[in-house]
């Protein structure tokens, strides 16, 4: 039986963060600046002769199994896997299931702030766009992933990282409704991609974090007009495009300054997007050289990147790993956006 493989990678959001969420850009139009890295969310698709359906997050060591003549369960483990399945089959098989195993894995727990959830999506349905020779685009496969995963399985949360997953590379997003998203990639220099590799640390806060409840208060602060919030989410916007240009300039150093100004603004966005321990990670790697910081994603936990002069940047990761509040990750740039092929 062929075994097809797919990869998509995860991202790292760079500016503009949280104005991908409805209410906010349905009404003023989002913009997000991101980059995707060399980690992934991995997916093997194999069909079966078992006559059933088969499961496996190898990450989380859970398998679930399932009579091919009968529905799924909606109350199943591995709704994200249900959910792609369910989608699939009834697109493109008119409604007839499958047998089939589908095993996953990620290069980054759940909860990371790297996109990790909506990366497994596209992961999965670019196993399936090989498997059955479907020839989806990039716009496809991010367009389909969100569906599934916010109107299909009613997840919360944003519309960059199914985008940055099936585009890959840098990208300047800019986002109105659920049919208007501009995905505008950028070339950016070699050079400069390597100075801010050798500038960036990278560092897991060994915290977990669900991002419904924040999401959900920034989305509430939007629909009741909160001012503050609102005005943060504004300025948000703008450091997305000060960022964009930033980038393309190759001014690391300026990028720090706008960062800086981001996590500023984005703390606003929602009580719970820093806490304690976020603070006093921040604190010290300033305090050992570091230009700024910032969670990934919705915030709470996961992970945080730094933008640091290279020449002091084992100096701050000794720092930080001397908390021992989390550990510091390798991490480069990839260029290319979610992948399959047949396993021979």
């Amino acid at each position: 039986m062929p075994l097809y493989r797919a990869r998509a990678p995860l991202r790292l959001g760079l500016a503009g963060g949280g104005t991908d969420v409805s209410p906010y850009c349905d009404l003023f139009g989002g913009a997000v600046l991101n980059a995707t890295i060399s980690l992934f969310a991995h997916t093997t698709l194999q069909t079966n002769t078992n006559n059933c359906i088969r499961f496996v997050a190898q990450d989380l060591n859970i398998v679930e199994e399932f009579p091919v003549d009968a529905p799924i369960p909606e109350d199943n483990k591995l709704s994200l896997h249900r959910g792609v399945y369910n989608r699939m089959i009834a697109d493109y098989r008119e409604g007839k299931r499958e047998p089939l195993t589908l095993i996953t894995h990620c290069d980054a727990p759940a909860g990371s702030g790297l996109g990790s959830s909506s990366t497994m999506v596209v992961s999965m349905l670019r196993a399936f766009d090989e498997a059955w020779s479907l020839a989806l685009g990039e716009y496809d496969l991010a367009q389909l992933a969100f569906a599934i995963e916010r109107i299909d399985i009613g997840l919360h949360g944003g519309r960059q990282d199914q985008y940055a997953a099936a585009f890959g590379g840098f990208n300047f997003m800019e986002f109105h409704d659920t049919t208007q998203v501009l995905v505008n990639p950028l070339r950016v220099r070699p050079d400069i991609i390597s100075e801010l590799e050798a500038s960036l640390i990278l560092f897991y806060t060994g915290k977990s974090r669900s991002s419904a409840a924040i999401i959900e208060e920034e989305s509430k602060n939007v629909r009741d007009k909160n001012e503050d919030a609102m005005d943060a989410m504004h300025r948000t916007k703008q450091e997305a495009f000060h960022m964009k240009a930033a980038l393309l300039r190759g001014e690391v150093h300026g990028m720090g300054d706008i960062m800086k100004e981001a996590w500023r603004q984005k703390k606003r966005l929602a009580s719970s997007i820093s806490n304690a321990t976020i603070d006093a990670l921040y604190d010290t790697a300033l305090r050992e050289g570091a230009y700024c910081g910032k969670v990934s994603g919705a915030g709470g936990g996961g992970f945080m990147m730094f933008l640091v002069d290279p020449a002091r940047r084992l100096r701050v990761e000794a720092a930080l790993n001397a908390t021992e509040a989390g550990r510091t990750m390798a991490c480069s740039f990839m260029g290319e956006g979610a992948t399959a092929w047949r396993a021979r």
